[in-house]
């Protein structure tokens, strides 16, 4: 079987060595990140997922439909109604409920975060590795080039540029600097 042709039985394509390792290492990232979450990050996490569906929403309308109707047959049947319109209790549940609701989703946003920035870190490493990579590469092939007599020797700028890695803390300075250019003072007037 040749690289790309599906597996057995329609399975997943065989994939070569590298590219399954950086799949385990992913996976191995995220299955590191749940097995690290406390029973109380993991509650929140399932209640802000079940917040998160169509189905949350159908709920909570379906209740406050109910809420409402049962209190306003209470009034035509003669009974007292718990909550009478404008529906003050009703007012104060949504108001807690979206407090709550509120908490939950920033908190598993927070630990979401913390995956997000390690993965942010691996892809910048990365591209670094990369960059040092290619720098070297293009910097063996031009003295290949300068080594074989068969091979017209002549100075290409560009490739010599391309065979220095990128410095760091030379791109970061450069990213701050294109930052506060862009960024007005806080004391400068907005233009209307």
């Amino acid at each position: 079987m040749s690289l790309g042709d599906p597996g057995q039985a329609g399975g997943p394509p065989n994939l070569p060595a590298h590219i399954e390792e950086t799949r385990a290492a992913i996976g191995r990232l995220h299955e590191q990140h749940r097995q690290g979450a406390t029973p109380l990050q993991k509650t929140v996490a399932s209640v802000a997922g079940f917040i998160g569906r169509p189905r949350f929403a159908g709920l909570i309308a379906l209740l406050i439909v109910v809420w409402v109707a049962a209190n306003l047959a209470a009034r035509t049947f003669g009974l007292r109604p718990i909550d009478k319109p404008p529906f003050g209790w009703l007012q104060i549940a949504l108001a807690v409920l979206a407090l709550f609701v509120t908490v939950f989703i920033l908190i598993s946003q927070r630990r979401d975060d913390q995956l997000s920035e390690l993965r942010e870190q691996l892809t910048l490493e990365l591209a670094m590795l990369a960059d040092q990579k290619g720098a070297k590469i293009i910097a063996l092939l031009e003295e290949l080039r300068r080594d074989l007599p068969n091979v017209h020797d002549r100075l290409d700028a560009v490739a010599e540029e391309l065979a220095q890695p990128a410095d760091p803390e030379a791109v970061l300075d450069a990213l701050k600097e294109n930052q506060t250019e862009l960024t007005p003072p806080a004391d400068t007037p907005k233009a209307d």
